[in-house]
């Protein structure tokens, strides 16, 4: 009995250690609900007693500017997005437990765009200029506990216009958490996983910890850490110990993990590290580090490889605005981006030209994609009146640090690009601040390449590369030149990091199709020759005049191995830069896909060159004017030729020739059927057909998703679309629809694609464009259905229910 007995008491303390060992100290909490906003300045709003009664109460994150007006009269001008910036303030009250009295407390921004200034119960924590970094502030000797409440206050100024070159929002437009954690615990951003020595049967893992001590008195310290296999397996574990005498200390732990599950663009697996920390026996700290295991290498003649294996970087760059959302980070968002890309055959994404969110690097992660990780478009030499030169000496060092730390556990991230069209390439203090800033990464991180997008290709001329400061040399634009590198830049690693620069409109076409147009010719010369719309082409025959086709710029890219790969500017249409187009354009023409995530027909050129996916794209749309000649393409792959039928008599047969990007008809329009067939050796892979539109009768509706989650932050893209009887979208319908949402969600936003457009984002309603328009629903914090319906004066209407769960 006896024995028994002990026997049961072993294993209840067994389970008693198996539940410490799962017990979570630290708590993260996301801290967006219920902030109060107020535009303008507000004097005394940092302080507790300030009556907010009268503000404004809302979720983060949040973009003002994206609310407001277009107008050209902002002082951002139509660069900015043509929408107001300003002052804002925001507030929020909370409690804090009485068990936290013995917790360090933390604040978390993931950005504040910009100029942000926070205060806790009146105390002045301090600022953070530069809009796109994240920073934490140690709240833990300001805050009351207990039945107290307390008061955050932040001030938000981003009234000095201009201040970039593209959109940026305002407000606090990342998400913001509350941390409490054992008074000796591990530091924020204070752990760091390298994978040195990667093998197929085995992989070595260093993590470093760096722990910090509040107590104010030595411990004796012990640290678990378990990683744990992309399949949940624990596959290795270390138990280290140090007596901590000091405030901080660094603890380094070594793992071998057999028959590692590598991370690619194809299977993107993720380990997981998790680490206890005990003080004199007593859990005080545990934190999860996600990671890849990988390595890769950029070759000066081979150019890149992943994991061992050749692979062409097949990239996009990106702006951070979402679109109709503006700047206010959403992770559905995001995803549905990259989605799409993904679906493109994009491997790459280059983060132009600043940090993303934290959350868009976890994306990255999880869907393989890889990332150059960009954090400035200038130095100390600006490129606005008010940009971030003007906070460059005070700030680059710890902008800099806080970035690397906070993304360099991320396996997406390759390189580190530490600068976009740097002026200071031109100069002598090119050397120097290059030198520092790879300095400065190299602190925090030397498992990747630093890089900065130069724009000077002579490397006489370019200072930033004679500072022999960078691993990995980038280079915007001039593709005619890349055949020159490997003679110019002997032993060099090469990758395209900015091209093209296409002026396209989705579903507006330029004929003929084939004679290239440059607009404006040249630097400073008169824009001529331009639709009075301000619309460009989707024939992949318009560019910039520092740019090129997609077609010439991927022949290059392609053709010559020593280049790692490129990234096509844009893979999004983004808010501001409309270039070329004067007021009222007001968003960008470069992206391969629309404003509201519709694709371009360029997407489906890439589509058949960069993925396994069979395509045959026909385009464009048929209806033109009775006898018109119109120039119609097919974008294919997988196939040796097409044949293109109207009305079911044959065009005839194409075939592309070496640089082409498909093949192309010059037909005489009649109304009816175009059919495309894609052969390979005679048998038929594809079929594709476009059907003359008739007249628009009714609406047709979309979603992304249809099941969605509670919570007030998940998203549903509706595609709506105006069609003829037969539903075939009537290319050139402005029909205005209303929508009217019902239930568990409500609208987050209207866009149709159009960059001219000046109907606001935020409204109910808003004009079909070139057939189409979007509607964003977002869910509210309870379950239950969404009933959206969708009306335009004479035509049906629509309506689809979206299901949504806790």
């Amino acid at each position: 009995m006896k024995q028994a007995l002990l026997f049961l008491w072993l294993i209840l303390v067994i389970l008693l250690s198996c539940s410490r060992e799962r017990e979570r100290v630290r708590e993260t909490q996301l801290f967006t609900a219920e902030w109060k906003f107020a535009s303008g300045d507000h004097a005394g709003a940092e302080e507790p007693g300030y009556d907010d009664g009268a503000w404004r109460v809302l979720t983060l994150p949040h973009d003002w500017s994206i609310e407001g007006k277009f107008s050209p009269d902002h002082p951002a001008g139509t660069a900015g997005g043509a929408l107001p910036a300003g002052v804002g303030w925001y507030r929020k009250t909370f409690r804090l437990g009485d068990p936290d009295r013995r917790k360090q407390v933390y604040l978390e921004f993931g950005g504040i765009y910009r100029n942000g200034e926070v205060w806790i119960n009146g105390h002045y924590l301090g600022k953070r200029p530069y809009g796109y970094s994240s920073f934490v502030f140690d709240i833990s000797e300001h805050v009351r506990f207990g039945e107290e409440s307390n008061t955050l206050a932040v001030k938000v100024d981003n009234s000095l216009q201009p201040g970039s070159r593209w959109y940026t929002g305002s407000g606090i437009y990342r998400d913001v958490w509350l941390i409490t954690t054992g008074k000796i615990h591990i530091a924020p951003l204070g752990t760091y996983v390298t994978t040195p020595d990667v093998k197929p049967d085995h992989a070595g893992v260093v993590l470093e910890v760096t722990l910090l001590n509040r107590e104010e008195r030595p411990e004796s310290l012990r640290i678990n850490t378990e990683i744990t296999a992309p399949d949940g397996r624990v596959v290795a574990a270390v138990t280290s110990t140090m007596a901590m005498k000091e405030t901080s200390g660094i603890v380094r732990q070594t793992f071998d993990i057999r028959d590692p599950q590598l991370w690619s663009v194809e299977t993107p697996q993720l380990y997981r590290a998790r680490t206890l920390l005990y003080a004199d026996g007593e859990l005080t700290d545990d934190v999860d580090t996600p990671f890849g295991i990988r390595y890769y290498e950029f070759h000066a003649t081979r150019g890149f490889s992943l994991n061992g294996n050749p692979l062409k970087i097949k990239g996009v760059n990106l702006h951070h605005d979402l679109g109709a959302l503006g700047s206010a980070f959403h992770r559905r968002a995001a995803e549905r981006q990259l989605e799409i890309l993904k679906g493109m055959g994009c491997n790459a994404i280059r983060t132009a030209h600043n940090p993303p969110a934290s959350e868009f690097l976890e994306l990255c992660d999880r869907m393989g994609f890889l990332v150059v990780n960009e954090i400035f478009d200038m130095w100390a030499k600006k490129k606005n009146k008010y940009d971030y030169a003007m906070h460059w000496e005070e700030w680059h060092e710890r902008d800099l640090l806080d970035w690397v730390r906070r993304d360099r556990n991320h396996p997406s991230v390759i390189a580190w690009s530490i600068g976009n069209e740097i002026r200071e390439q031109f100069d002598s203090t090119g050397l120097v601040i290059a030198r520092e800033l790879a300095g400065l990464v190299k602190s925090l991180d030397t498992t990747r390449p630093v890089t900065c997008a130069l724009t000077e290709q002579d490397p006489a001329k370019n200072f930033i590369f004679q500072s022999g400061a960078l691993d990995l040399i980038s280079f915007n634009y001039k593709h005619t030149q890349y055949p020159d590198f490997p003679g110019n830049y002997p032993g060099k690693p090469m990758v395209a990091s900015e091209n093209v620069s296409a002026i396209a409109t989705r579903g507006s076409y330029l004929m003929p199709s084939d004679s290239i147009r440059v607009w404006p010719a040249a630097h400073g010369a008169p824009l001529e020759g331009v639709p009075s719309d301000f619309t460009g082409s989707a024939y992949d025959n318009v560019h910039a005049y520092w740019g090129a086709t997609h077609r010439e710029t991927w022949n290059t890219v392609a053709n010559y191995d020593f280049i790692a790969g490129m990234f096509v500017w844009s893979g999004f249409d983004y808010l501001g830069e409309p270039y070329p187009f004067p007021w009222p354009a007001r968003s960008s023409y470069f992206g391969v896909v629309d404003l509201c995530g519709f694709p371009k027909d360029s997407y489906y050129f890439y589509q058949s060159l960069w993925s396994d996916i069979p395509v045959l794209h026909l385009f464009p749309p048929w209806n033109w004017q009775e006898g018109e000649t119109v120039d119609v393409w097919a974008y294919y792959n997988q196939a040796d030729s097409v044949e293109l039928f109207l009305n079911g008599v044959s065009q005839g047969t194409r075939a592309k020739e070496s640089g082409q990007a498909g093949v192309m008809w010059r037909v005489t329009y009649e109304p009816g059927t175009l059919r495309a067939v894609s052969l390979k050796n005679g048998i038929t892979v594809l079929e594709k057909e476009v059907h003359s539109a008739g007249k628009a009768v009714r609406i047709e509706m979309e979603a992304d998703r249809q099941h969605l989650l509670a919570g007030g932050r998940d998203l549903a893209f509706v595609k709506v679309k105006i069609t003829d009887a037969r539903g075939i979208t009537v290319p050139d319908a402005a029909n205005r629809v209303n929508f009217e949402v019902k239930g568990a969600g409500s609208v987050a936003a209207v866009d149709n694609g159009y960059p001219a457009g000046l109907e606001s984002f935020r409204g109910n309603g808003i004009k079909a464009f070139n057939g189409l328009c979007l509607l964003v629903v977002r869910t509210g914090q309870e379950a239950g259905s969404i009933h959206v319906t969708a009306h335009a004066e004479g035509l049906s209407p629509a309506s689809l229910e979206l299901d949504v769960k806790k």
